[in-house]
């Protein structure tokens, strides 16, 4: 994942996964058919990645002791995004390389390579699950309930957290980012009812 992360997934090829692993063109052959199959790996490891990223993000704040109602889910929402960020912002590179896996399996679909068009899928179904998931935790631990679909509100949310680190990535303003991520904890607490 180095050699995408450095020069993007247009870097990747067997012949350059093989020198930088140390190992011969035909052990890279072996467990990568195509570019498309080493491409569709790394998607599904950094997958992966995001997924123990966001739990470890969300339990954090899960475990804070919170108080009831509003200002309570206010508090919990706004510790798990203050609790994920640090990690996205550590991570610049394989933040752009999420984003152009994403794209090139989007163009590879498009072309007829099922495969290579599945990483987008599965990278949006993973961040949904775990945005539901702590969406829901987070009103039954404070005593409230959506209003709305908690699915359509954790897509929502996840379309906001997309632009707001693509932003990041072109202008490194940590300081907007911490105003956009309250302006949407305000949003998605408005969603929310006392129980």
């Amino acid at each position: 994942m180095g050699i995408a992360e450095r020069g993007g997934v247009s870097s990747v090829t067997i012949r350059a996964v093989a020198e930088d692993a140390g190992v011969s063109l035909g052990v890279v052959h072996y467990c990568f058919e195509s570019k498309e199959a080493l491409v569709a790996a790394m998607g599904e490891a950094l997958v992966l990645q995001l997924s123990q990223a966001l739990r470890y993000a969300f339990g954090q704040a899960r475990t804070e002791e919170a108080q009831s109602g509003p200002r309570g889910l206010r508090e919990l929402l706004h510790s798990g995004l203050s609790a994920m960020w640090p990690i996205i912002e550590a991570t610049p590179n394989r933040q752009l390389l999420t984003y152009e896996i994403t794209a090139y399996g989007l163009r590879q679909q498009a072309a007829g390579a099922e495969l290579a068009g599945s990483i987008a899928a599965k990278q949006y179904a993973t961040m949904d699950a775990e945005a539901v998931e702590f969406l829901e935790r987070s009103v039954e631990h404070v005593g409230m309930r959506w209003t709305e679909p908690v699915g359509h509100l954790a897509t929502f949310a996840l379309a906001v957290i997309d632009g707001i680190v693509l932003r990041w990535l072109v202008e490194r303003d940590s300081e907007a980012v911490i105003a956009e991520l309250d302006d949407l904890v305000q949003l998605v607490t408005g969603k929310a009812v006392e129980v």
